[in-house]
């Protein structure tokens, strides 16, 4: 049996996360999640699809890519820019899409990014990945906020009252593939509009940045989190945006299995039941894993 897994196949279980977006600015949406992939049994993919297929590796290298967030918009006119993608091996996770600012439509990504003031409906998230941002509710009122960007778990929120206060990111997923409950994938939360009592939108669980309010600017997408960047706010001051969180790939295989990195990969390890459990917070497009 040890020689078996010693050369292979051997059976994978893996969670890859992109980078998620960054916020828009003046009244911005929230930035999207990074897209969330995973074939766990019994847990989830983002956009609430099942776990992906069981997964089998012979003996050999394969690719690993951690994405980086993107950065936050400076100024008007622009989206957040999208998050990068992550990879493992052919399994791909879509950067999140970007947050709008004024008068802009949240990007497209693994979760979509929130829309700014004037725009009713966020950017779509990628299928079996993540979901749409947030939009405002009432784009003909006086006050436009934000809205939320989305999450691999739920639609980002749309601006509250017509704009009073930023839309909430949406909410990530919880996996237990490194042996406790960890949730990832959450969207930033929408800019608001300052003239308003209102709030900028909460970051959605699993890392997602709040929206800016007042004299304070979005917050970042927590790091190998994928999160969304929070929007900035607008009017009385405007404030700035945060940027994404980058991506993470975890995978577990068989503590038999014999795995050396390239040498621009920074990961951990812990064994977990009969699996070595390997987290992968920074590699680039030339990095691998060289598996048996």
């Amino acid at each position: 049996m040890a020689t078996f897994f010693a050369v292979g196949p051997f059976p994978v279980s893996y969670l890859v996360v992109a980078g998620g977006a960054g916020g828009g600015y003046n009244f911005g949406g929230g930035g999207g999640a990074g897209g969330y992939r995973a074939n766990v049994v019994s847990e989830s993919s983002g956009g609430g699809a099942a776990a992906e297929p069981s997964l089998i590796f012979s003996a050999g290298v394969y690719t690993v890519t951690i994405g980086a967030g993107g950065a936050a918009a400076t100024g008007a006119g622009a989206n957040g820019l999208q998050g990068a993608n992550s990879v493992f091996a052919l399994v791909t996770a879509t950067g999140g899409g970007g947050g709008a600012s004024e008068n802009r439509l949240g990007g497209v990504g693994g979760s979509g990014g929130g829309s700014g003031y004037g725009n009713a409906t966020g950017g779509a998230g990628v299928s079996s990945q993540g979901f749409a941002g947030g939009g405002n509710t009432s784009v003909t009122s006086g006050y436009v906020s934000g809205g939320g960007g989305g999450g691999a778990g739920s639609i980002g929120g749309n601006a509250a009252g017509g704009g009073t206060s930023g839309g909430a990111g949406g909410s990530g997923v919880a996996s237990t593939i490194t042996g406790s409950s960890v949730t990832r994938g959450g969207g930033g939360g929408g800019g608001e509009d300052n003239r308003t009592a209102g709030a900028g939108g909460a970051g959605g669980s699993g890392g997602g940045g709040a929206g800016g309010q007042d004299s304070t600017n979005g917050v970042a997408g927590t790091a190998n989190t994928g999160g969304g960047g929070g929007g900035g706010a607008g009017n009385g001051p405007t404030t700035l945006a945060g940027a994404g969180g980058s991506g993470v790939v975890i995978f577990t295989l068989p503590t038999q299995a014999i795995v050396t990195f390239s040498g621009g990969v920074t990961q951990t390890s812990a064994t977990v039941g009969v699996n070595r459990v390997y987290t992968v917070t920074a590699a680039g497009p030339s990095d691998t894993v060289t598996i048996g």
